[in-house]
């Protein structure tokens, strides 16, 4: 039982990992995203001009950010919770709580999205599909795709915090996302 723990254990927190490193790198396309947004606007009031694909750009680089920081926000403890009586439980019945709302909310859903976004990515993929405007970006097949990427990186985080959980639940290490603060970089 010791080396299931420990492998379970390093499960989670090879996850953690993953998440983490994705969601620091993500978080620079706000940066991106910023500088962008500026460009577009100097271009267009002071230089007269516009550029569809810089427009399309700081749109592509928002879904990103938020598709794919849905995993990291997982991990940190950001997701709104409805806190009516989750505040007062202890701290183990806590991770309880989130061990079975992952198992009962968050793996279904996931599974939803990718059930009925799958024909609507594969179709994009099948004719390329671009930009309606004549100037955009011929990437729109590659976009779509992240409907897929965002509920696969949820699925496995919720794996390692529903792993976290139950041994913190059990007495037998991991830890509770409950413990953490939002914001918390």
């Amino acid at each position: 039982m010791p080396n299931l723990i420990r492998c379970l254990d390093s499960l989670a927190r090879g996850i953690d990992c993953f998440t983490e490193w994705t969601g620091r790198l993500i978080a620079w396309l706000t940066l991106a995203m910023m500088v962008l947004t500026c460009t577009v606007v100097v271009m267009r009031y002071f230089l007269e001009t516009g550029s569809i694909a810089l427009q399309e750009s700081v749109t592509y680089l928002h879904s990103l950010l938020f598709l794919l920081g849905a995993a990291y926000t997982l991990k940190r403890g950001g997701h709104v919770r409805v806190d009516i009586l989750y505040q007062r439980l202890t701290p183990r019945i806590q991770a309880l709580v989130d061990a079975v709302g992952t198992l009962l909310f968050l793996i279904p859903v996931c599974l939803l999205i990718l059930v009925f976004c799958w024909e609507y990515v594969a179709n994009s993929w099948a004719i390329h599909e671009v930009s309606k405007e004549a100037r955009g970006l011929p990437l729109v097949y590659l976009l779509k795709s992240l409907l897929l990427i965002m509920p696969l990186t949820l699925l496995l985080q919720g794996l390692a915090e529903f792993i976290k959980n139950l041994l913190f639940f059990f007495g037998v290490g991991g830890g509770h996302v409950g413990e953490q603060q939002e914001g918390m970089v």
